[in-house]
């Protein structure tokens, strides 16, 4: 074989191997967006979903509205777009998997029972990852979303209170 026929096969060969990897990665992107999308992650984490004025140009960038749970605190949905000081952008992809398949965030804390971790634990190892590299793909969106608030901390946001039916009958003004 001539050096020019071995030069055009190794181009071949790369160029075909080059367009397989990047198909590769496009179809992750697409299988996190589609997990993102029917998992419900923009309920919680895109602002004015619960008032019923979704903020579509505020995409996953963090939530309006806190949950609180008694004698754990407040909670917002945090900002999950790439973005490098509000967001998650500076953690890594192997960095969400752990806190959407464990609870446990890179500064060591556990994320509040509202988020879903336990039963997103159950995601194989291949879709964990496909959400987390779909994240580090959306448009970044700075926006600091405070808390989360200690159980006797005032919220600054609308919040909604999670209560077990024992104690909702107990608050005031529960329904006959």
């Amino acid at each position: 074989m001539s050096y020019k026929a071995a030069a055009m096969c190794s181009a071949i060969v790369m160029s075909t191997l080059f367009y397989n990897a990047a198909q590769a990665a496009d179809q992750q992107v697409e299988r996190g967006k589609y997990l993102v999308a029917t998992g419900g992650c923009h309920d919680c984490h895109t602002p004015g979903y619960f008032l019923s004025h979704e903020q579509t140009d505020k995409f996953l960038g963090g939530s309006d509205i806190a949950f609180s749970i008694p004698g754990l605190g407040v909670f917002r949905a945090p900002n999950l777009t790439p973005d490098s000081e509000t967001g998650i952008g500076q953690w890594s992809t192997n960095d969400i998997v752990t806190a959407i398949t464990t609870g446990k965030i890179p500064n060591g804390r556990t994320l509040a029972p509202i988020m879903p971790w336990e039963n997103l634990s159950h995601l194989t190892a291949a879709d964990a990852m496909a959400i987390a590299v779909y994240l580090k793909t959306i448009p970044p969106i700075k926006n600091e979303i405070t808390g989360p608030f200690g159980p006797s901390q005032k919220p600054d946001v609308p919040t909604f209170i999670i209560l077990p039916p024992d104690e909702y009958m107990k608050a005031a003004n529960p329904p006959k």
